[in-house]
């Protein structure tokens, strides 16, 4: 997989924290919305097949579980 076009791999960052921390209560916000739009558009480019996109799963999984790290570290809920 290719870090081209990722300026900023911490999906943690002052910017995503300001934005997460002032979206309405209803309003759903993702921080790894990016690692996720590039699998889907991975398995649609493939067919749905699945073992072509491994390293777009890896990289989502990661990034979530970066985030979720780093919102527990802050005492913060994921949810809101």
């Amino acid at each position: 997989m290719s870090s081209k076009g990722e300026p900023n791999t911490d999906p943690w960052d002052k910017e995503t924290k300001h934005k997460f921390q002032n979206k309405s209560t209803s309003e759903f916000f993702d921080p790894c919305q990016e690692a996720a739009a590039r699998s889907i558009r991975c398995l649609n480019r493939n067919g749905g097949d699945r073992a072509m996109c491994t390293d777009y799963f890896e990289a989502y999984r990661a990034c979530k579980k970066e985030w979720i790290n780093k919102r527990k570290k802050e005492g913060g809920s994921i949810f809101f």
